[in-house]
């Protein structure tokens, strides 16, 4: 039983020191920050320089004043078979200009539908401000003019017509029409004008009447009140005094070690050399120590 406790306590200790430095390694990992596209670079410039022609790689990234420069990634990286590393990083504030697509509708009272007339009338391109403060010059999309009616109202008239009936033989009303149609419209009789002459007839004298009518009648018609034109215009505007920085990360290089395991453009990452080292290193020490344990028992 006495010896049974001390190789417990062995075992114990070469399991917990074991998944120290897995545990360190995974925990070194997790740490690592993610970087968003803000930190990509904007330009990549591959030249030589120095007495030996040496290979250098020049990144150019622009930030804005809340994005962290400790994110730019700075590792080591391989490419075409050579190691990069940073030789100098500079930093640069500038004014930038931000340029954004806009459209804007503009809205017109018009006195008439005519499009030919109207398209007269709408300006080929207009100033603008948005309310960001976005400044630019727009132009007129021909395509999206419309036209739309505001309302109607009906107006009314009065209309009239004349007609003439000769040789009647008295002055009696009833002898012209009370209604007539003229031009699809129903009128109705207003007043009459007489007028007579004499004739010979047979043995003796005869007065023929001519009566003169005028008609009139009431006329409705619906039209528009007006009309209201909308058209869009569209182009590009801008706004200055938009605060960045730019950073121009410049990597120097050098042959690369052979079976580096690297791709091409990727940092190097030594993490999973060390872990082996790290381990077996752990596994050999408590390997001595347990051989010290078993000769101390061995003794007992």
């Amino acid at each position: 039983m006495k010896r049974t406790i001390p190789l417990l306590l062995a075992a114990f200790l070469i399991s917990t020191l074991l998944s120290v430095p897995i545990q360190a390694a995974e925990a070194a990992d997790a740490t690592k920050p993610v970087r968003d596209s803000a930190y990509y670079p904007i330009s990549v410039e591959e030249y030589t320089a120095g007495d030996f022609d040496e290979l250098r790689i020049q990144k150019v990234y622009q930030l804005s004043l809340d994005d962290d420069p400790s994110l730019i990634p700075t590792e080591d990286f391989e490419r075409n078979g050579r190691l990069y590393y940073l030789l100098d990083m500079t930093r640069k504030d500038e004014v930038g200009v931000d340029t954004k697509p806009h459209v804007q509708t503009v809205t017109l009272p018009s006195d008439t539908n005519n499009m030919e007339k109207i398209l007269q009338t709408l300006d080929a391109e207009i100033e603008t401000v948005t309310e960001d403060g976005y400044t630019g010059k727009l132009h007129l999309d021909h395509t999206t003019v419309k036209v739309t009616t505001d309302g109607y109202a009906t107006k009314t008239g009065t209309v009239s017509a004349t007609r003439t009936y000769p040789n009647l033989s008295d002055a009696d009303l009833s002898l012209v029409p009370k209604t007539i149609s003229d031009g699809g419209r129903s009128l109705t009789l207003a007043d009459v004008q007489w007028g007579n002459s004499t004739q010979e007839e047979g043995d003796g004298v005869v007065t023929r009447y001519t009566a003169t009518a005028r008609y009139t009648g009431s006329t409705s018609s619906k039209y528009a009140t007006g009309y209201t034109v909308t058209a869009d215009y569209s182009g590009e505007v801008s706004k200055t005094g938009c605060n960045v920085v730019t950073y121009t990360a410049v990597f120097g290089s050098t042959d690369a070690p052979k079976d580096s395991g690297a791709q091409d453009g990727e940092p190097v990452d030594v993490s999973g050399i060390k872990r082996p080292l790290i381990i077996g290193g752990a596994v050999l020490a408590l390997a001595l120590g347990g051989a010290f344990v078993y000769k101390k028992i061995r003794r007992r």
